[in-house]
């Protein structure tokens, strides 16, 4: 056959597979068509339908709140922790509400239910809780308060089976609203300092700072809320969460809860037997400037004192005669004065500007001519105004400017919100008057916080270093440390060598030869100084009451703690730095001392009534044996027949004596503990009364006799 005639045989061939793909085409496109078209509807003819099934498979996502941080004391000890409480409510119109159930059922009816929350939360009888459930029901009240406080969550978990709550939202209307309260375990201790929070959760799902650290560190404690879906997954529905909430970061405060819980304690004790209005207490250390206690008691009630307001970092106040200290630091560094410099103060009262100056013996007549030295030790006013206007009457910028320079106006950076700054005034024509300079002298005319006071003792202390007073040492997340606070220096050096000397030994006698004799003690040596200053009340003194203080370190002469008590208006007593302010220093650092203080045994000297060797109990020979081994006891032994011995001490060592166990004896047991008699009394048969602790000092058997299984033997211990 022609190739032309093969060639003309398989066009029909190709037409139909033409046709087929015209086909195939054809179909597609049409299908193409057809789901464009049902797209089209479906996006935007029944588009409101669709949305409708959507939402039928979803329910709205709620918002999961993180935890909170945990506020902790320098050594991990919770002192601030959120708990979540609760509001109950009923919402008398909700859609699935069940009147006749509530109002008719005996099993789970208001008769029923009054008499479960009457007997859980005890706020009332059944018959008020009946008639305040129906009078909610009358008012058909869509937030009616069930309870007036707030429940617990294992509380609301128990309340949520009580008849008619236990029949679910949608039937009884029952609902919460979630608060997050902060529990401190340490109760008052430091806590205006550590702060509160707002109760109410805002609309983010987060807690909110209200003052102290957790005001400070909000951003950090408060976290950031998760996100919870729910969705129908199968036929079922589930959760889902999307964001998962990331929980507040802790921190790690530098409060001592020790030291906290004596500093309180001293204080709010003087505070009641002196009946005054408010008092502040803090200590801090002195190398790194980290506050271990800070307590601010007032009298919210008759001999009743809690925390109210941070008087120690919020008051800005005169400090008194605390300020000596500063305008004489001012005065020695200018060469205004010598320590053996005299001073004639008279009779106590000196006339200046036409305004009477007095001092506190001046109805004793007096200190006469005193030194320079001597001025702070008994704290003389007119001393101290003598001395500063001796340098300064001409140019009183220059002492302010020295008061700068010392650190009584520095910025402390506190981290407490609120706090308040130093004020001292710089001379001009509009606020200076001839009486400003000699009153600044000894603490009127300024207005100094009490940590600012500290802050500058303390660097007294710090030979003439300065700290920043630290509350927090770190913030952590899930125990790793996201930033640490180093200490850190404000003023490296506050004065010279020489004039941080003569000031630290005026401050010793203070205490050993002045105005601060009550805080003298005989376990601790303390520096520092006393104040008293009179509170103006309507622009004068007189009616105000007065404001009592101490501040000091200790020991003396290697200090370690700085310490400043603040008293105002004490109604009892004779207002008094020394004895009242003073007194509650000397506890607060004889009790710090002695719960502080650590010995090293090797440099003690022997006590003559000691005894050489410890009382050492018998037992199995090879555990005795080795405890005095690891003791370094020299231990004798002799040749063992059992594996029990007996210990005592001859001639400067430790022999250890077989103690022989014989079948069907009563076995020796003097000298034994508790545990080895009993098991071989035990063990031979014998029923064992035992009395008294420590070593088995006698036994009613005799050792060698022989056992009548089952006889009682009494042991005693002593």
């Amino acid at each position: 056959m022609s190739n032309e005639s093969q060639s003309q045989g398989k066009v029909p061939g190709n037409n139909r597979t033409l046709l087929c793909y015209f086909v195939v085409v054809l179909a597609l496109g049409a299908l193409a068509v057809a789901i464009s078209v049902r797209a089209f509807n479906t996006a935007f003819v029944e588009k409101e339908k669709w949305e409708k099934v959507s939402e039928s498979q979803k329910r709205p996502d709620r918002l999961v709140y993180p935890e909170r941080g945990n506020i902790y004391s320098y050594d991990g000890k919770l002192m601030a922790t959120s708990v979540p409480r609760y509001y109950l409510y009923m919402d008398f119109r909700a859609d699935g509400f069940l009147p006749d159930t509530f109002l008719h059922s005996t099993r789970d009816g208001v008769d029923s239910l009054a008499i479960y929350l009457s007997r859980k939360l005890r706020d009332k009888t059944p018959n008020e809780y009946r008639a305040h459930l129906l009078s909610g029901l009358k008012s058909n009240s869509r937030q009616y308060p069930v309870y007036g406080r707030r429940v617990s969550y294992a509380d609301l978990k128990e309340i949520r089976t009580f008849p008619f709550l236990r029949l679910g939202r949608m039937k009884n209307g029952f609902y919460t609203k979630e608060m997050v309260e902060r529990e401190k375990p340490f109760g008052s201790l430091a806590s205006r300092s550590i702060g509160d929070i707002y109760g109410e959760i805002e609309e983010g799902g987060i807690s909110k700072g209200k003052n102290g650290l957790e005001l400070q560190y909000d951003s950090l404690l408060r976290g950031l809320p998760g996100l919870n879906a729910i969705r129908r997954v199968g036929g079922t529905w589930t959760n889902v969460t999307e964001i998962e909430p990331q929980n507040g970061m802790d921190v790690r405060t530098t409060i001592d809860i020790v030291i906290q819980d004596i500093t309180e304690k001293q204080l709010t004790d003087k505070l009641k037997d002196i009946d005054a209005e408010s008092g502040t207490a803090v200590v801090m250390e002195v190398s790194t400037g980290e506050i271990k206690a800070i307590t601010n008691m007032a009298r919210i009630a008759p001999g009743r004192y809690a925390e109210t307001k941070n008087h120690a970092v919020a008051d800005e106040t005169e400090p008194g005669s605390t300020f000596k200290v500063a305008s004489m630091m001012v005065a020695l560094d200018d060469s205004v004065c010598t320590p053996e410099d005299v001073v004639d103060v008279g009779n106590g009262v000196f006339m200046y500007a036409n305004a009477r100056m007095t001092d506190h013996n001046s109805n004793r007549g007096g200190y006469g001519r005193i030194t320079a030295e001597q001025v702070i030790w008994y704290s003389s006013n007119i001393g101290m105004a003598k001395i500063i206007l001796k340098g300064y009457a001409k140019d009183p910028k220059k002492y302010v400017e020295g008061l700068h320079r010392i650190g009584m106006n520095a910025d402390l950076k506190l981290e407490i919100p609120g706090s308040g700054r130093a004020k001292i005034r710089m001379p001009d024509k509009t606020n200076w008057s001839k009486t400003a300079l000699p009153w600044m002298a000894f603490g009127y005319e300024t207005q100094i916080p009490p940590i600012n006071t500290l802050a500058f003792f303390n660097a007294i202390a710090n030979n003439g270093k300065m700290m920043r007073p630290l509350f927090t040492q770190e913030i952590t997340d899930n125990g790793k440390t996201v930033q640490h606070f180093s200490p850190e220096v404000i003023i490296p050096s506050i004065c010279s060598e020489q004039t941080l000397k003569i000031i630290q030994g005026m401050l010793i006698n203070v205490v050993e030869k002045g105005t601060g004799a009550a805080v003298k003690s005989n376990l601790i040596r303390i520096a520092g100084k006393t104040g008293t200053a009179q509170i103006a009340s309507g622009g004068a003194y007189g009616s105000g009451g007065h404001q009592v203080a101490f501040c000091g370190y200790f020991p003396a002469d290697a200090p370690r703690y700085t310490c400043i008590v603040v008293i105002r208006r004490p109604r009892i007593g004779y207002p008094s730095g020394g004895a009242m302010s003073g007194a509650v220093v000397k506890n607060i650092a004889e009790k710090v001392y002695a719960g502080k203080t650590f010995f090293d045994v090797r440099h003690i000297a022997a006590d003559s009534t000691a005894v050489p060797l410890p009382r050492v109990k018998g037992g199995d020979r090879k555990a005795v044996a080795n405890v005095l081994k690891r003791l370094s006891v020299k231990t004798e032994t002799e040749d063992a027949e059992t594996k029990w011995a007996s210990a005592s001490s001859e001639d400067g060592k430790m022999k250890l004596k077989d103690l022989p166990i014989r079948e069907d004896l009563v076995p020796h047991v003097i000298g034994l503990g508790a545990k080895e008699a009993i098991y071989l009394l035990e063990k031979a048969g014998l029923r064992v009364s035992l009395s008294g602790a420590g070593t088995v000092v006698s036994q009613s058997i005799p050792p060698g006799q022989h056992v009548t299984k089952g006889q009682t033997i009494v042991i005693n211990l002593r």
